[in-house]
């Protein structure tokens, strides 16, 4: 495929890039409409109108001559250069609207070459009653210009371009050292400002004046050495342009008046020491801007043709076309013309200038958003030789975006619209699948990295501060049961971080190496179902006292230290139990907070009632349970879901105990109800588990507290087993206490 889109005769070099682009840069706008805008908007204005749309134009150059050299340029102008290095689904929506904008200029100089004949059709209507419409030499120019393109080619273009050139700088010459307007003298400018359209309306008519920029591109194919002459050869063009219009405005400015300038759109002529030097050089202008853009959109959507970035097949096929001899895209032309003389038609160029700053405005600020996209993604494959910088980008990008709406609000929308519809139909169609997804990966992966950094390196005192769960399950059993993950889900969504590590045991080896990545791939496979925010991994380790002192040591990727840890077991396997017991003591000296799920056959039922139990045991526990239960109704899971607390007390301490809850919930501000705070006075007859069992047995959580530092006298069969049909149990012991705010 990018055989094909080399031309045979690729010779061109710097030189005519740079000309296709300045002799854009420099036509039809400077001759017939800077000095209407300067006469609406003034001298500052105009200054700011050069300044703002160099803003979104020189950072699109700065882009694109670095994406240019990232790799080897064949012909397609911009559409190949960012479709090579960002994929066919970013390449191609760009590239169809960039065609379009293309296509549609070469209408919008042909108009502009019938405007350069009004003071001939002027003359001979008065000298010799002849009326003659401008029509005539738009529609005429129109088929000559599509013969020679089709017949002849690029080269015959490229050597009227040196004449064109030429010719320009000659009419600029003598617009600069000519004489003031008749009559004209110095005064208060902006007094003499009569009805003066609206700012951003004169932008949108004068910004297809900076956009010569994409006129060079297009001739990638023909380039001897593209990856040298696109950068020299466009950002030389830029530069020289905002010069020449910066020289420009003022001499407008001191050489007219606002209401001369306004009604005349051929006042250069008056200015100039030779008038009718101005016609001819706007004409010479236009007619060499209508031939570089009527050469640069046919290789344009010929390249997006040979990529088969079209739905259709045969369509791709067609335009991919070109002439055996030298690749000339006949067919792609073909269709150019079509478009051109749809829009010679409408004959009005100031409503084909505001369509073709939308559909600029759109395509430059998409190629600055992967620019600056790219600067962060930092893929290694990305190694452009010339280098522009991520902020110069993002300024493209965001002006870009904000002038479109400023411009015309409506269009804004419908050109992201039509932009994004682009983008879809071409990343279901198109085999290759990077893209913006691509980009957006490498983004979100830097800006991880960056945070991971910054979170690590923050002051530590702020976990005490304001306590949020950073939890972490080891499990072999992820594939019996699900419990366990479900509450590490719950506990993370919203307000903490959770680390969910598979338990593989046994000594890491080739085979056991390859059991990892498979289990991992199925963890994910399986955690895609569920609305989650946990990391998933695995660990291979001889034995699950290994595998915790290993995991418990790390920092998990959010960059904080994990600070609570969750085991689980079956109440079908009480003595499951032990293996937790027995890594009890790896945790002494850690901080830890410890929580065990007893799961049972009833699971978290329907996710609605939490019941959180209290007794005078749980002095540093307490807030810490009730923490867990207000996180944890935090999630979608629990969107019905509320909190009971049971405390149980001697009878003696319970009104006062009671108070002490009520105020906590206040001042806390948890979403307790205060008829959902129940004491229990201690009965000596009456085992805690009875207890439990009586008032939580239809609850779809239960949280009890314990002490693991006491595991020297634990006993499973005491502590965590023996609640008959209770649902899931979470048993929790905090290493100190937790402040609730």
């Amino acid at each position: 495929m990018p055989k094909k889109l080399i031309t045979h005769s690729a010779n061109f070099g710097t030189l005519p890039v740079f000309m296709t682009a300045v002799s854009t840069i420099l036509g039809a706008i400077l001759f017939l409409r800077f000095g209407w805008a300067i006469g609406n908007v003034g001298l500052l204005g105009i200054l700011g109108i050069v300044i703002l749309g160099h803003l979104i134009t020189v950072p699109t150059a700065l882009a694109v001559a670095e994406i240019a050299t990232n790799q080897k340029v064949l012909g397609g102008g911009a559409y190949y250069i960012i479709s090579r290095s960002f994929g066919f689904n970013i390449g191609g929506a760009i590239g169809i609207a960039l065609y379009l904008s293309q296509a549609i200029s070469v209408a919008f100089y042909i108009i502009a070459f019938g405007e350069a004949f009004e003071p001939l059709i002027q003359i001979i209507g008065v000298k010799y009653g002849i009326t003659l419409e401008k029509s005539w030499i738009t529609l005429g120019s129109t088929i000559i210009i599509s013969a020679l393109i089709l017949t002849r080619g690029a080269n015959m273009g490229m050597k009227f371009l040196y004449f064109v050139v030429a010719l320009l700088l000659t009419s600029l010459a003598m617009f600069f050292i000519g004489e003031p307007a008749g009559g004209f003298q110095k005064i208060d400018y902006y007094s003499h400002i009569e009805n003066p359209a609206e700012f951003f309306y004169v932008f949108t008519i004068i910004f297809p004046a900076f956009t010569g920029i994409a006129a060079g591109l297009g001739l990638s194919g023909d380039l001897k050495n593209p990856q040298k002459s696109i950068p020299y050869g466009t950002i030389t063009a830029t530069v020289v342009g905002l010069i020449i219009y910066i020289f420009a405005a003022f001499k407008f400015s001191a050489s007219a008046l606002p209401s001369d300038l306004n009604a005349d759109q051929l006042i250069m002529s008056k200015i100039a020491t030779w008038g009718p030097i101005i016609p001819i050089g706007l004409a010479a202008a236009c007619l060499s801007s209508a031939l570089g853009s009527i050469m640069v959109a046919p290789r344009t959507i010929q390249a997006i043709g040979m990529d088969h970035i079209l739905p259709n097949r045969r369509l791709n096929n067609w335009l991919a076309k070109g002439k055996a001899k030298d690749n000339e895209p006949i067919n792609a032309s073909i269709i150019t013309i079509a478009i051109a003389f749809g829009f010679v038609f409408i004959g009005d160029i100031n409503v084909v200038a505001q369509i073709i700053s939308m559909f600029f405005m759109i395509t430059y600020g998409a190629i600055c958003l992967i620019s600056f996209l790219e600067h962060f993604a930092a893929d290694p494959a990305y190694r452009p030789t010339f280098k522009s910088r991520w902020y110069i980008s993002a300024i493209g990008a965001a002006l870009s975006f904000w002038v479109m709406f400023k411009m015309n609000t409506p269009y804004a929308f419908v050109s992201i619209l039509i932009m994004s519809l682009l983008y879809i139909i071409i990343s279901r169609t198109s085999a290759d699948k990077k893209g913006l997804a691509k980009l957006l990966r490498g983004v979100v992966f830097q800006l991880s990295r960056q945070l991971q950094i910054f979170a690590q390196r923050a002051n530590k005192e702020d976990r005490e501060v304001s306590w949020r769960p950073f939890a972490i399950c080891i499990s072999p059993d992820t594939f019996k049961r699900r419990s366990a993950f479900d509450i590490l889900r719950w506990v993370s969504y919203k307000y903490g971080f959770g680390t969910y590590i598979h338990f593989i045991k046994g000594f890491l080896n080739e085979e056991t190496n390859k059991e990892s990545k498979e289990v991992r791939s199925r963890l994910i496979n399986l955690a895609s179902g569920s609305k989650n925010k946990v990391y998933l991994d695995t660990i291979i380790s001889p034995s699950y006292t290994s595998a915790i002192a290993q995991v418990i040591q790390l920092t998990n990727i959010s960059g904080k230290v994990n600070n609570m840890v969750l085991f689980e077991f079956s109440r079908t396997e009480p003595d499951s139990i032990n293996e937790v017991l027995k890594n009890f003591q790896l945790l002494e000296s850690t901080d830890f907070d410890v929580c065990v799920l007893n799961t049972s056959y009833k699971s978290f039922g329907y996710k609605k009632e939490i019941h959180v139990w209290i007794s005078y045991e749980d002095f540093e526990n307490s807030n810490l349970m009730i923490l867990l239960a207000y996180i944890m109704l935090g999630h979608p899971d629990w969107k019905r879901g509320f909190i009971k607390i049971f405390a149980t007390y001697p009878e003696q301490e319970l009104q006062t105990q009671k108070e002490k809850l009520l105020e906590l919930i206040k001042s806390g501000r948890l979403p307790i109800s205060p008829s959902n705070i129940n004491l229990i006075p201690i009965n000596p007859n009456a085992s805690k588990k009875n207890t439990i069992e009586k008032y939580s047995i239809d609850a779809d959580l239960t949280i009890v507290g314990f002490n693991y530092h006491e595991s020297d006298n634990l006993n499973s069969e005491d502590l965590f087993n023996g609640y008959g049909d209770v649902g899931n149990i979470l048993f929790v012991s905090a290493s100190k206490a937790k402040e609730i705010k």
